[in-house]
């Protein structure tokens, strides 16, 4: 995009040099004033402003690839901006499983399964601990209960305790399922989210593709307009000014077209991403 718009702002800039010229001419002629120079000269300069302030853009995005690959600073091939190309058919009907490959949404499933899981486990502490064999007789024989009565205290113990600490294990409960319902309405509110980034990003897309057509016309026409006025200024009253004039105002609407093209690939990456990477 930056590459594109300092070739345009390079054309801008001579369009504005000759547009001085052609002033002082006029101002030669008696058929303009000093002021008109003086504003064209300050337009020129704008240009020229424009372009150093474009060439530090390119140069800063060069080095935050290299930072961003482990690179020394350089200058990055690259191709042109008009060479680059988008998927030009989006489904309108996103599945609702394609927004489980975002992060935000998996991080909440889980919080959701580990407070269900942490709930049962509350639950759990309601029933007593032990465990029932047939294999253990009530003799000493074959490695039996040496003391059937200890065992039989030790095992009415087990299955009186949860109701001696009822009232804990009662708000372990209640704390258990209210995290699990925060967890729900978690996860419910994550989906919602995403759900809302991938509608913005759609209509993001939809937008920046209306303005790029319709720009694209606009383009078409004011281009249409330049060779015009160049064809009446050789063969009419037509000025060589009203030729500039047409050209600034071409090379005005291809920056905004360069912004809206890049705001189209934008938005297109801010879809993916919002999906989670899925197509």
């Amino acid at each position: 995009m930056l590459d594109r718009q300092l070739e345009i702002t390079l054309q801008t800039a001579g369009v504005w040099e000759e547009n001085v010229k052609t002033m002082r001419a006029l101002k030669q002629a008696g058929l303009t004033t000093e002021a008109a120079i003086a504003q064209a000269e300050a337009n020129k300069l704008s240009a020229d402003a424009s372009v150093i302030d474009l060439r530090r853009q390119i140069t800063e995005v060069e080095n935050a690839l290299c930072a961003t690959l482990g690179e020394t600073p350089q200058t990055v091939t690259r191709g042109r901006l008009e060479e680059q190309s988008l998927p030009q058919e989006l489904m309108t009907g996103i599945p609702l499983q394609l927004l489980s490959n975002r992060p935000d949404v998996m991080q909440a499933e889980t919080s959701l399964k580990q407070a269900f899981y942490a709930t049962g486990e509350a639950r759990s502490y309601f029933y007593p601990s032990i465990k029932l064999s047939g294999t253990v007789g009530w003799t000493n024989s074959g490695g039996g209960i040496s003391n059937p009565g200890a065992w039989l205290w030790q095992a009415v113990g087990s299955l009186t305790q949860p109701v001696f600490y009822s009232g804990v294990n009662k708000a372990r409960l209640e704390i258990s399922k209210a995290q699990q319902e925060e967890a729900r309405l978690n996860f419910q509110q994550s989906l919602l989210n995403a759900g809302s980034e991938v509608n913005n990003a759609l209509t993001q897309v939809q937008s920046a593709r209306e303005k790029v057509y319709l720009y694209e016309q606009q383009v078409f026409l004011l281009e249409s307009a330049v060779h015009n006025t160049q064809l009446l200024m050789k063969h009419s009253s037509t000025t060589y000014l009203e030729v500039l004039t047409a050209q600034q105002a071409l090379l005005r609407t291809q920056l905004t077209q360069v912004s809206n093209r890049f705001s189209e690939m934008q938005a297109t990456v801010i879809l993916y991403r919002a999906l989670g990477g899925g197509r």
